[in-house]
């Protein structure tokens, strides 16, 4: 079922943005510079860069911590949309019953494929599709009703790096191309099918990326649990031997068959 947003002729374009990373750091910066009227105010994890340059722009910031039930109210008053971009805590029910419209969050995956943690390991590993979403937050993990989608091809060259750095690029070209249409009301909610997608934990992932020396795999189930596991300057894939432990990385390139 699709349900059309109502009242949106009567919208006011005040919106404040809860940013975190670099996603949230882009998603700041392009609001400010094209849109700085709409913003009542940016909320940060702390005092980053994005903090700086939300401060140095006049825009009034705040730490998350500084928000409490008490007070939600008070800080977020005329806020017709919060943007929850790369957010990385959960919101509580007073902040998400603030704001006129609602809260609209940024998900690297595409929805209902993937809710929760490590998308770009499960998409591997589960083989499901990729994508990234704009959705309504509501009190379930990553479950609200969507906004719009646009979805990301996977090829065997593709590791859990590359499909963050893929999902991050076009998560803020999504935002860019439907935030005036988030603001003004121009869009379809379509809830969610719980019949369909999968949710992880973090808990999950280490648990998953162990490899057992005796046990059978199929070759393709292990290459995509390698390659699902493949981020730089991250941990890895691990298998255990004689008490010692050792990780697993994994390059796969496409190659021509053509004689030389």
């Amino acid at each position: 079922m699709f349900v059309t947003n109502p009242g949106a002729d009567q919208r006011r374009n005040i919106t404040a943005i809860f940013a975190d990373q670099d996603v949230g750091l882009s998603v700041v910066q392009y609001v400010l510079e094209k849109h700085p009227r709409h913003i009542q105010c940016i909320v940060t994890t702390g005092a980053n860069e994005i903090a700086e340059v939300a401060r140095s722009s006049g825009c009034r910031t705040l730490c998350y911590d500084e928000i409490t039930e008490q007070n939600s109210k008070s800080i977020l008053a005329g806020v017709e949309v919060i943007f929850l971009a790369w957010w990385p805590r959960i919101i509580p029910e007073y902040i998400l019953d603030t704001p006129g419209v609602g809260v609209v969050n940024l998900h690297p995956s595409l929805l209902p494929y993937n809710r929760g943690k490590n998308y770009n390991f499960w998409t591997i590993v589960e083989n499901t599709p990729f994508g990234v979403t704009l959705h309504f937050a509501d009190k379930g993990i990553d479950s609200g009703d969507i906004l719009f989608q646009s979805q990301i091809g996977k090829s065997w060259e593709d590791t859990g790096e590359t499909l963050y750095l893929k999902a991050r690029q076009e998560i803020f070209s999504l935002f860019k191309a439907r935030y005036l249409d988030i603001m003004s009301g121009r869009y379809t909610r379509c809830p969610q099918d719980p019949e369909h997608g999968h949710i992880h934990y973090s808990k999950e992932l280490d648990a998953a990326s162990r490899i057992y020396l005796d046990k059978s795999y199929s070759a393709r189930n292990l290459l995509n649990l390698l390659r699902a596991r493949t981020f730089k300057g991250k941990p890895a894939c691990c298998f255990i031997d004689e008490g010692k432990k050792y990780e697993v990385r994994i390059s796969i390139t496409e190659v021509s068959d053509e004689p030389n």
